[in-house]
């Protein structure tokens, strides 16, 4: 049962992570957005550590540590290499480079270091899904190709993808919620330092604690305790291919929320990512494996 459920656990994770950024329009103009997403995983982490002890402390025997740091280095790399891309790029460019080159990382990463070969739906899924990002995002006009950007936007890919494989490795032998909760409050450490850099004044305002906290409880201590708990059940490069639902969200978000209007292209995108998206979970509950990454020999 869990197995069926794994897919869709990760499914509604890249939900919550793709209202991220319509909750950042609603911080204060003072919010620099790598000191609200430095915030977001100090919040994130000590929720998580909360949740744990309320739930039967944890524990460090035999834990992982190489692990657990490379885990955490990634993803405190994720926050300042997505959101310096963005910055330089575009968000047009940076997004669909990040999200969508994560999928094609991890499934290599998988396919040399565990050799571990991707499966034909996992390809045609993954290609229906970047192509849809890609075309949901690089319709606007103002796109503008910085080759710095670029390779942030790459470092950022590779990042996720990196924390994907370590996190999926430690996930069948340690409990989800300790995973997320150790890596998260070790992440936050890694970014403290930006909330010395940064102005955080904007932190006391009554919108800006409340836009932190729904960051932090749910773009990122329950959404990645649901990623956790999915990847017990589905492979890496499977789980970040689910991922490229965040976009999708993201954008939902900006019509229905902000306004934003869509042209054809984007429309015909958006089609284009649900039905990747649908072939993999359709692969996943009806083949058991065929999702998964066949093991060469």
């Amino acid at each position: 049962m869990e197995e069926k459920v794994a897919p869709f656990l990760i499914l509604f994770a890249a939900v919550l992570w793709g209202t991220t950024g319509t909750a950042q329009t609603f911080a204060p103009e003072t919010a620099h957005p790598v000191a609200i997403g430095a915030a977001r995983l100090v919040v994130g982490g000590l929720f998580l550590l909360a949740l744990v002890f309320m739930t039967g402390g944890l524990s460090l025997k035999n834990w992982p540590i190489k692990a657990t740091v490379l885990a955490a280095l990634s993803m405190a790399l994720f926050q300042p290499l997505f959101f310096t891309a963005v910055t330089i790029t575009g968000v047009a460019i940076g997004t669909v480079v990040a999200i969508g080159s994560a999928p094609v990382l991890s499934g290599f990463l998988e396919w040399i270091f565990l050799k571990r070969r991707p499966s034909r739906i996992w390809w045609s899924s993954t290609v229906l899904s970047i192509l849809g990002c890609m075309m949901l995002f690089l319709h606007k006009d103002s796109v503008v190709v910085d080759p710095i950007g670029v390779l942030m936007a790459l470092g950022a890919g590779l990042s996720f993808a990196v924390y994907a494989i370590v996190s999926r490795d430690m996930a069948g032998k340690f409990p989800s919620l300790s995973i997320v909760a150790v890596v998260f409050t070790l992440s936050a450490v890694f970014l403290a330092p930006f909330m010395l850099v940064f102005d955080m004044t904007w932190v006391t305002d009554v919108r800006g604690w409340g836009i932190v906290l729904y960051l932090g409880v749910m773009t990122t201590g329950v959404a990645y305790m649901l990623f956790a708990r999915g990847l017990t059940h589905v492979s890496s490069s499977t789980a970040v291919t689910l991922a490229l639902a965040e976009p999708l969200t993201a954008t939902l978000f900006g019509v229905f929320l902000l306004g934003e209007n869509l042209n054809a292209t984007s429309w015909i995108g958006m089609v284009l990512l649900m039905v990747g998206i649908g072939l993999l979970i359709v692969g996943a509950n009806g083949t058991g494996n065929s999702a998964r990454l066949s093991v060469k020999g």
